[in-house]
């Protein structure tokens, strides 16, 4: 099973042409891009752009409310994407109107003909284990992008008491979002500093049984971001508000540790 690292277009210098910031991630030695600029390059064209520096492309959204679905979807699979990343709904829905959320999700999934992964992000339907463990149930055949960073902050801890419902989420997680929370926060000021080594090894273990389980199904490739966000997701100092960290090397420093860890 090959690891294509991605580079997420989230926290990169938007001052400067996206042509450029490609450049930038494929001589870095990431594998493509994950998302898509905020330039109006029409889908096709920046696929092929993206090509070009031969990277990978996988795209995200949000939705929000179920009658938001066909539109958004539908728009992020003329990218032709390997996957789509969905945060989709919210916290505050009651059950019904989450399982009527994915059976919609669902249906246009099957007729797009491309995986559509649901993230484990605070505030959307799948904030918690629990929740998760839910609609998973319900919903089989449900797809998972893994940021377990969320499930750490809303559960102010590392949830190893939430096992059960972690085994079952990483059995239906096809992408992963490669990014250090603690008890907090969604993200660690630098995944490599000693005082979150216990945070850095929890999050590695879960990402190395999720490869472990892919490998095992028997998938030609595994997808990872390092999805670290700029200021105020990275860390900065009062009154100045400089960055505590630099978001570029945390990045690299991301890619190179999964591929040791993974590859």
């Amino acid at each position: 099973m090959q690891l294509k690292v991605l580079r997420s277009l989230w926290g990169t210098d938007e001052s400067i042409p996206v042509e450029k910031r490609l450049e930038q991630v494929a001589a870095a030695g990431f594998d493509g891009v994950d998302g898509f600029p905020a330039e109006g390059y029409a889908p096709a064209e920046y696929r092929k752009l993206v090509e070009s520096f031969g990277l990978e492309l996988l795209v995200g959204g949000i939705a929000e409310r179920t009658e938001e679905l066909e539109t958004i979807l539908g728009g992020l699979a003329e990218y032709e994407p390997l996957r789509i990343g969905l945060m989709g709904g919210l916290d505050a829905m009651s059950r019904e109107e989450g399982e009527a959320f994915f059976e919609e999700a669902l249906r246009i999934e099957e007729s797009i003909g491309i995986p559509v992964a649901h993230e484990t992000h605070r505030g959307r339907i799948l904030f918690s284990p629990w929740d998760a463990a839910y609609y998973l149930k319900r919903f089989p055949e449900l797809k998972v992008l893994a940021d377990f960073s969320h499930w750490v902050n809303v559960c102010e801890r590392l949830p190893d008491d939430q096992e059960t419902h972690l085994a079952l989420a990483r059995r239906h997680t096809v992408h992963v979002h490669g990014r250090v929370g603690y008890a907090e926060g969604p993200q660690v000021p630098d995944p490599a500093a000693p005082e979150y080594a216990d945070e850095l090894a929890w999050h590695e273990g879960q990402w190395k049984a999720i490869w472990e389980m892919r490998e095992a199904a028997g998938d030609e490739m595994f997808t990872f971001t390092p999805e670290y966000g700029p200021p105020p997701y990275l860390h900065t100092l009062p009154h100045s508000n400089e960055p505590v960290a630099d978001l570029w090397e945390i990045c690299v420093w991301t890619m190179q540790r999964a591929r040791e860890v993974l590859g």
